[in-house]
């Protein structure tokens, strides 16, 4: 007999078949990352169908050109979209990215973020056994040069950018906001996507209107995902300073996502300033940024372990940079960037 006509057989439920996943990506002047990028998510060990789409803005260096010769030999499997944002904004790349994807799971990665071969299938586990809308894990901060490593290690402590999970591990849990993600379609279309006008922190913003119309966003630690940090002290003063200046907007537009860690560092600016001048007439006010020179530096020198003196050194520097590019930013945003959008609409 047939195995496939016992009544064991007829009985026992046949096993789910995984959701098609599309990957956006978009990404501006990225030629360095991106086939490593494309390739390790198209190297997924998944058995669902996948695709690549990828939308690129106007680059420099040869971006184009790489994603156009990847999805030349890509089967099918990768294609590639124009940003629509005369600056290559993020925003913007990913809704013309998802509006391209053809399927209804949606995976977000960017040109400097390296899938690990299980990523999709555990992330798509995840999302369907949480019910989430999106879920999403650890932003896992590796340099491949001297520079980015130190950068790798201020960016996976506490010091460097405080306590959120994305960030620095934890427990697999409901989170205010995840790396990257994973998101159902509808999802993205009952919050109108990506708002086009959030230059930078449009992740944590996406996610908080997820969670404001009653979504679920989860933390996943098995969901790890190598990043490459900026490469000079040059692009990550810039990369913090936007960063403070956009979330400055976003507590601007609502006063409860605010918290201790994001005034941590414009605190830090002004009290370091303020001390430096009233030093002058006052010399005990000096405590005050020397005590943060020695917080900067103690702090190097504990959690530099692996880089050396020299690299110790470097980090103490790190931090210090992180922290006042992202004060600053945060002190200087001007109110305009906090205008509300209309409800249910992309501004740009």
């Amino acid at each position: 007999m047939d195995p496939a006509d016992t009544a064991e057989h007829r009985t026992r439920p046949r096993a789910a078949a995984a959701p098609a996943v599309s990957v956006v990506m978009t990404v501006l002047d990225e030629a360095r990352h991106l086939e490593e990028s494309v390739g390790r998510a198209l190297a997924q060990d998944y058995d669902g169908d996948l695709e690549v789409v990828v939308a690129v803005g106007r680059s420099s260096d040869g971006t184009r050109e790489v994603a156009d010769r990847l999805a030349a030999v890509g089967g099918g499997r990768v294609v590639v979209v124009e940003n629509p944002d005369p600056r290559g904004a993020t925003p913007a790349g990913l809704n013309a990215a998802v509006a391209r994807a053809r399927h209804d799971v949606l995976v977000r990665v960017d040109g400097h973020s390296m899938l690990p071969p299980g990523y999709v299938a555990s992330a798509v586990e995840s999302l369907l056994a949480t019910g989430a809308d999106n879920v999403g894990g650890v932003m896992a901060a590796e340099g491949s040069t001297w520079f980015e490593a130190v950068v790798a290690r201020a960016m996976t402590t506490k010091l460097g950018v405080g306590s959120a999970p994305f960030h620095t591990g934890g427990s697999a849990g409901p989170a205010e906001s995840v790396y990257l993600g994973v998101f159902r379609r509808s999802a993205l279309e009952r919050v109108g996507g990506y708002d086009e006008h959030y230059l930078r922190a449009q992740d944590w913003e996406l996610n908080h209107r997820l969670r404001s119309t009653g979504g679920l966003v989860w933390f996943d630690p098995r969901l790890r995902v190598s990043y490459r940090p900026r490469s000079t002290p040059q692009a990550l003063a810039r990369q913090y300073f936007h960063y403070g200046r956009w979330r400055r907007a976003i507590v601007r537009r609502d006063a409860t996502t605010v918290s201790p860690r994001y005034l941590a560092p414009p605190v830090a600016v002004l009290g370091a300033l303020a001390g430096a001048v009233v030093g002058v007439r006052w010399r005990p006010a000096l405590l005050l940024p020397g005590g943060y020179a020695a917080l900067l530096v103690g702090g190097g020198a504990l959690l530099g372990g692996g880089l050396g003196v020299r690299g110790r050194l470097a980090l103490a520097g790190v931090y210090g940079l992180m922290h006042v590019s992202w004060g600053t930013g945060f002190l200087t945003s001007p109110r305009r960037l906090a205008r509300a959008p209309e409800p249910g609409t992309r501004t740009g």
